[in-house]
């Protein structure tokens, strides 16, 4: 889970990390609350890096300023992201920027340190002499030695803030099973102490039931999290690519939703949605496959369900009647259904699904040219 830069920053103050004071608003046409002393700055939040190149970061001289920045911010889209709520924070003055990053470096084998004395959008362009890095074994013991050897000849006052940060961002980093925590700028100041001007990070799903603190999270702000919320509570993948998408995808496998979605994107189709129901997971139970079948009726312009299911230990006629119950539960969604299933079983899906009207389509391209049709179709109604 890509951490908003506002919950980021609040989960590294709790335990002893240097932040700017700010708060949070949602709303532009809402009074504000209390605010940290000024000047400000005023910063769209959203799962992304180039904010500032993307113009949702502002100063703030002014209430007013701010006012009106959050007019101009909130409810943008950037990089395919809606803001939904900037942090109002405390500009930071006095301090040079630098930078300072663990992640977890799968083909290394270990944990990845990457620091510098230079900072800010630029980084990227920095000359690989200007960085410091080196991997790490998983461990704070192997990690404090990886960040005393990488700040040792850095120059003051650098040396001794980074040495701090990266220490701190070790604890963190494991404790919270993280794949990325990056502070880009960190403020230097000339007597060595630091605050973090803006920080990345990235957690792992797969570990949220060990990690109290960042479940707490999802659970309290889950509408800014709306997909990582989906999967914990309901054990599937489902986010939206297109909101004005036509198809509605119900699709098992990340790897192959994928690849659907950018065929369909490649012959000039609109998909609206994403989605890993994991037929493994069903369990017999058509609660899963109800509520995508509702969240993929929430798109504006569904005209067809298109159904792709390759099988291994799923057995597709037991799938084929959990999906027909399914159907029959969410009336709502009254669109041409075309179902695509390879593997175990097929032959009883297909009777499954012949009872309910529905044709099976083992290929791909035939059942694209289905799904075709009924789009002209529903262009003709129109």
């Amino acid at each position: 889970m890509y951490l908003l830069e506002h919950d980021a920053k609040s989960l590294l103050a709790a335990h002893h990390i240097t932040i700017p004071p700010g708060c949070l608003v949602s709303q532009a046409d809402q009074p504000l609350p209390p605010l940290p002393a000024g000047p400000w700055m005023v910063k769209g939040q959203i799962s992304a890096g180039g904010r500032g190149k993307a113009g949702i970061i502002k100063k703030a001289n002014t209430v007013e300023e701010i006012k009106s920045h959050c007019e101009h911010i909130i409810g943008r889209t950037v990089k395919g992201h809606r803001v939904q709520s900037v942090r109002i924070e405390q500009q930071i003055s006095g301090g040079a920027e630098a930078y300072c990053s663990l992640l977890l470096d799968a083909a290394a084998g270990g944990i990845r340190v990457i620091m510098a004395t230079q900072g800010g959008m630029e980084i990227e362009t920095l000359p690989p002499e200007a960085i410091q890095t080196a991997v790490a074994a998983p461990t704070l013991e192997a990690l404090t030695q990886c960040i005393a050897e990488l700040t040792a000849h850095l120059p003051a006052p650098y040396g001794q803030a980074l040495s701090e940060v990266g220490l701190h961002l070790a604890k963190r980093f494991l404790d919270s099973e993280a794949l990325l925590i990056e502070i880009n700028p960190l403020f230097v100041r000339s007597d060595s102490s630091w605050v973090v001007g803006d920080a990345k990070y990235v957690t792992d799903d797969s570990a949220l039931e060990r990690q109290a603190e960042i479940l707490h999270l999802l659970k309290t702000r889950s509408s800014a999290y709306p997909e990582a919320a989906l999967k914990f509570e309901h054990g599937c993948d489902y986010v939206v690519v297109d909101p004005d998408g036509e198809i509605g995808l119900l699709t098992t496998g990340a790897g192959l939703s994928m690849m659907l979605v950018d065929e369909l994107r490649a012959v000039g189709l609109k998909p609206y949605n994403f989605l890993d129901v994991r037929t493994g997971g069903l369990r017999g139970e058509t609660q899963r496959l109800v509520k995508v079948l509702q969240w993929i009726h929430q798109g504006r312009h569904i005209k067809v369900l298109l159904i792709n299911i390759f099988a291994g230990i799923t057995e597709l006629g037991e799938f084929s009647k959990l999906l027909v119950s399914a159907l029959a539960e969410v009336p709502e969604l009254n669109v041409p259904v075309v179902a695509r299933l390879v593997g175990n079983g097929l032959p009883a899906a297909r009777e499954v699904l012949s009872a309910a009207g529905i044709a099976l389509y083992p290929d791909l391209d035939e059942a694209l040219v289905e799904v075709k049709k009924h789009l002209a179709a529903a262009g003709e109604k129109k």
